[in-house]
């Protein structure tokens, strides 16, 4: 069972999508997502297999919430240094959590 200190020990951020790029290199469809986090983080790499729900025009510009402080590990060819948060569902897929209100970036998630 984890605790509320396990929890704790994430650090989650509102992030903001800059750049997006199908990763041609993955064997399941994702994108190559840079997100800037404002200057104490910076901008970040993340792989994410959001390819089913959203088109690569419409990512760019949206906020998510990431764990910003996980190992960087290499994904099909490609280094992801956060992991950006979505609900894997039956029958919607897989689907981003973000805020409901234009939040700052780099803002933390508690």
């Amino acid at each position: 069972m984890a605790e509320l200190t396990d929890f704790m020990k994430l650090d989650m951020r509102i992030g903001e999508i800059i750049s997006v790029e199908y990763n041609h290199e993955a064997l399941k469809p994702a994108y190559k997502l840079q997100i800037d986090f404002g200057e104490e983080i910076g901008v970040k790499n993340s792989s994410a297999q959001l390819c089913e729900n959203y088109k690569e025009d419409e990512l760019l510009g949206q906020k998510v919430i990431s764990v910003v402080n996980f190992p960087a590990k290499r994904v099909a060819g490609f280094k992801s240094e956060v992991l950006v948060l979505a609900a894997v569902t039956r029958d919607k897929g897989t689907v981003l959590l973000k805020p409901d209100f234009d939040v700052e970036i780099g803002s933390k998630v508690l």
